[in-house]
Order: structure tokens, then C-alpha cells, then sequence
């Protein structure tokens, strides 16, 4: 049982917060996360509705963008607003609370992003 405990590692500090079981280093000091953070992708942007874990609210998912974190979120903003909803960016996912896959194909299409309908 004592192995057990030792290898199991710290995941809360009450100095430095959550903590990643892998370094062993506060999540945002923690260098192996960032760099597998998201997978690469094929070029590809999809977008597609879902409503499962949400209530029955739909919400639109836009995933494979190839951009940094800074980016995703300003794109994330651009597309709550020419929405009219709200949203957030989620491990590189944008989410658009409401049915908005077609305007989002658009606007995605209209910056130059190779776009696909997902999910039916």
C-alpha cells in the first residue's frame, strides 16, 4: 500500500495550486503539457453542433485550427460577436453557444480557412 501512495504524486498544493502529475510542476509552470497540448492537425477547420453534456442547449464547435492560444481566443471574440452569443475557447476548441454553422463556415471561409461541415 506504501508504494501505492508514493507513486500516486501531488496534484494540489496549498502554495502553488493544481499541480501536472507528470513533471510534478504547477500547471502553469508545467513544460510538458505545452507541448502536447493540442495534436497537429490536417489543415483542415470543422465545424459542427452538439448537444451532449449541455442540457439540450446547442452550442457550435470549431476545431483543427492551427493558431496560437492568443489567436483562438481573438477569433473565438470575433465569432461570439458576429453571432450574437456567447461562447468560449476550451483546449483549442471555440465554442458558439446557439446553431451558427453556417454563419461560422462563412466567416472562416471568408479569412481563408479550408472549412468542413462535421457531425452531419
Amino acid at each position: 500500500m506504501k508504494n501505492k501512495l508514493l507513486s500516486s504524486g501531488l496534484v494540489y498544493s496549498t502554495d502553488s495550486g493544481r499541480m501536472c502529475p507528470a513533471c510534478r510542476q504547477p500547471l502553469a509552470q508545467c513544460s510538458c503539457r505545452s507541448a502536447t497540448a493540442r495534436p497537429a492537425g490536417d489543415g483542415i477547420v470543422r465545424v459542427s453542433r452538439q448537444t451532449k453534456g449541455r442540457a439540450g442547449k446547442g452550442v457550435t464547435l470549431v476545431k483543427g485550427l492551427d493558431l496560437d492560444e492568443a489567436a483562438l481566443i481573438a477569433l473565438g471574440k470575433q465569432l461570439k460577436t458576429a453571432c450574437g452569443s456567447g461562447g468560449t475557447v476550451k483546449e483549442g476548441v471555440i465554442e458558439v453557444q446557439g446553431d451558427h454553422v453556417e454563419r461560422v463556415m462563412e466567416l472562416l471561409k471568408a479569412q481563408g480557412h479550408s472549412v468542413k461541415r462535421a457531425g452531419g
